[in-house]
């Protein structure tokens, strides 16, 4: 339906994505968490995620849980790390990955108004010694509670608003990122959904 009030909504989000933010989900076995990770990445402004399956199986994610976000946020497939970095580096983003090991730096310690991404691992495994040695860097959620790890969903919550907290303060949100073509591109997509 074409009222006016849904184009400039589709105006208002769009003109707040990040196209510089995005995520990359390793191996993620729960369809619900990679779902709340999109729901996530759609309130942010992520344009774009990256979903790499080297052990499991793509999930299959449902509209419920994801609140119907599917639509709204681009995905892209890979089947090996290397490919999914690559491709990644190519545009010029920055990759961190998470993991609690020695020499990992706190997440408020990143400047994320870079273009950023950031990669999360399985539920059980964590990030995959792959994805975290050949990573840019590690960084962790400063926690201090008897549990050191959090639901792989809010650690991506965690992340993802600390990175809008610091891209609000120096103004990213107050500009189009994605470009004329593209913005128009999506727009008549969105316009169809």
């Amino acid at each position: 339906m074409r009222t006016e009030r849904r184009i400039e909504r589709i105006k208002y989000v769009l003109s707040h994505r990040q196209d510089d933010l995005t995520v990359v989900v390793e191996n993620i076995h729960d369809p619900h968490n990679v779902s709340a990770i999109i729901r996530t990445c759609d309130a942010v402004g992520v344009f774009m995620i990256n979903l790499v399956y080297t052990i499991e199986q793509f999930p299959d994610i449902g509209k419920k849980s994801s609140a119907g976000t599917m639509k709204w946020v681009y995905r892209r497939n890979f089947k090996s790390i290397d490919d999914c970095y690559n491709t990644l580096r190519a545009e010029g983003f920055k990759i961190y990955a998470t993991k609690l090991v020695e020499g990992s730096k706190s997440l408020y310690e990143l400047d994320l108004t870079q273009k950023v991404a950031f990669v999360f691992g399985n539920e059980h495994r964590g990030v995959s010694d792959e994805a975290s040695e050949k990573a840019d860097g590690i960084f962790m959620i400063p926690m201090f509670g008897m549990v050191q790890s959090l639901n792989v969903s809010v650690a991506c919550a965690v992340t993802l608003y600390e990175a809008l907290r610091q891209r609000l303060i120096s103004g990213h949100y107050d500009r189009v990122k994605l470009s004329p073509e593209l913005f128009d591109k999506v727009f008549l997509e969105w316009l169809e959904k």
